[in-house]
């Protein structure tokens, strides 16, 4: 007898399910799936010399203020001193953690999307960001450097092969002269877009009354490449044509202009 009430019960939990036996697994709904994470576009642009992060009249920062203002979702764009590498780096893996546990899955390292760019030291530093972030496996989208001068045991010459894309702009004159050429640790891996010369000699712009005497005098031609809308525009379409496209209704803010500087 006990061995047939035990039958009668199991059958009646296989007809009855949950409502009898309370028990069933077969009745639990399935565990909710997180959507995953996904860390934005990084855009970490270098400023040259000792140049602060956040003073405006120099180009690498205003590309960066640009960049936020057009982008509020979906990208991070900052701009850091070229002596605060470390620090860069520090931000870059703390925007990739996208599920915030304090370390990098292979998923988040493999989904990154970085932009670096730089001008004078600033170059060199996009430069050794990106090897530095070779050396965990985190890939890079584009480097640019303007007129990029190479720092004490940096190497801005080559470009790491983690990197996808390159740009280099420079010109040739002065005290202070950017590096006329890169090239690709493997240039299966990397494409160099190219290194595009411009000579300040034939085709004179003017930098405003804002910025140093020393760089306006001293150093002209490399700050003339600093303060020219055609370069800098250029880094701007070179950085955008990466990005997601702008959310509608978000009024972006047209790159640079001759008569802004």
């Amino acid at each position: 007898m006990p061995l047939m009430r035990t039958l009668v019960f199991v059958f009646s939990c296989l007809i009855a399910g949950v409502a009898v036996c309370g028990q069933s697994a077969m009745a639990r709904p399935p565990a909710a799936t997180a959507p995953s994470a996904i860390s934005p576009v990084i855009v970490i642009g270098f400023v040259g010399g000792y140049v602060s992060h956040d003073n405006m009249i120099h180009s690498e920062v205003q590309v960066a203020a640009r960049l936020r203002a057009a982008y509020p979702v979906g990208v991070r764009a900052e701009a850091f001193e070229n002596h605060k590498g470390s620090k860069a780096y520090a931000e870059v893996l703390s925007l990739l953690d996208a599920n915030h546990d304090g370390k990098l899955s292979d998923d988040e390292k493999k989904n990154a999307r970085i932009i670096l760019y730089g001008h004078s030291w600033g170059g060199s530093q996009a430069v050794t960001l990106a090897r530095q972030l070779q050396k965990i496996d985190i890939p890079v989208l584009l480097t640019i450097q303007v007129d990029s001068v190479g720092k004490h045991h940096q190497n801005d010459a080559v470009i790491p092969a983690n990197v996808a894309e390159a740009a280099n702009f420079y010109q040739p004159h002065g005290l202070l002269h950017g590096r006329s050429e890169i090239r690709a640790a493997d240039p299966q891996r990397t494409k160099i877009l190219g290194n595009f010369e411009f000579d300040y000699e034939k085709n004179p712009v003017k930098c405003g009354d804002d910025y140093p005497w020393w760089d306006r005098h001293m150093v002209k031609p490399h700050t003339l490449i600093e303060c020219d809308p055609s370069v800098w525009n250029q880094v701007d379409d070179l950085i955008r044509g990466k990005l997601p496209p702008v959310a509608s209704g978000t009024n972006a803010p047209a790159p640079p202009h001759a008569a802004n500087y």
